[in-house]
């Protein structure tokens, strides 16, 4: 599999979750992978794992909101293997627990979301593409969210920040695509990695189930692989677009559940 043979990926928040499936994927498709985590011990991990698939990859420890850490793991990256083809901005989130209500919202916990999830992917982006420019191009992937297409009762920063994202994605994809650098975004939806699991209770996760189109919730991997389709030469045409990956969340009514049982039995 070369869909990205000898192309350099740089992946954030690849200690865990998506991140980590991404950066195994892409190296699956024969990327050299750059695996960053605030986390040192699980980038190692994930590089670890990406080697086991056969590839070859650089843990590196990174704080996503400190620009001198930023720019030593763009540098590290280039220095390890030449050149940078593919940024992965997916650091992001926040706490549950403080990210309310507009009322009840801790302003620090906000503070900490624009820093966390805005400002990662500007510092990020930043410092990547002049490496893109002199490569003659690459491809900008940010993970946003469905949390900044909807309204919701709770993490009202989330779902700010997350379509600042978005927004920021535009922005890059304008600025710099007449050198050949694309930009676009992932809105996942309900994905089951260890951060969902950990920060809902059961009967919210199986609420979230209710909610899709699919009967199901997705997987790292689903994400993941929509990440390689945009780290490939096969979107080249594509930029500035958000591609969301939700099971069909956004799209049904919220009614939708209850009306199926006025269906007939069928097959």
């Amino acid at each position: 599999m070369d869909r990205l043979k000898e192309k350099v990926a740089l992946i954030t928040g690849a200690g865990s979750g998506i991140g980590r499936a991404a950066a195994r994927l892409m190296s699956a498709q024969g990327a050299l992978v750059a695996v960053a985590d605030r986390d040192g011990d699980a980038a190692r991990e994930t590089a670890r794992l990406a080697e086991a698939d056969g590839g070859r990859a650089l843990p590196l420890t990174v704080d996503v909101v400190d620009e001198d850490s930023v720019a030593g793991m763009v540098g590290a990256t280039v220095g390890e293997f030449g050149r940078l083809d593919v940024l992965c901005n997916h650091v992001g989130g926040t706490d549950p627990r403080a990210d309310l209500d507009l009322l009840r919202l801790d302003m620090a916990e906000f503070d900490r979301a624009v820093a966390l999830n805005v400002r990662s992917t500007l510092l990020g982006s930043r410092h990547a593409i002049p490496h893109m420019i002199r490569a003659g191009g690459g491809s900008i992937i940010n993970t946003a969210s469905v949390a900044g297409l909807v309204g919701d009762v709770v993490q009202i920063s989330y779902g700010a920040v997350k379509a600042a994202v978005i927004n920021l994605t535009k922005s890059i994809a304008v600025q710099y695509g007449p050198h050949r650098v694309r930009c676009n975004a992932v809105a996942p939806g309900a994905v089951v990695t260890p951060a969902l699991l950990d920060n809902l209770p059961r009967d919210v996760v199986d609420d979230l189930k209710r909610t899709n189109a699919l009967p199901y919730l997705g997987s790292p991997e689903d994400i993941g692989h929509t990440m390689v389709f945009l780290a490939s030469d096969e979107s080249r045409y594509l930029t500035g677009q958000l591609i969301v990956v939700d099971g069909g969340m956004t799209v049904q009514s919220p009614a939708a559940p209850g009306r199926r049982a006025m269906l007939p039995p069928g097959d």
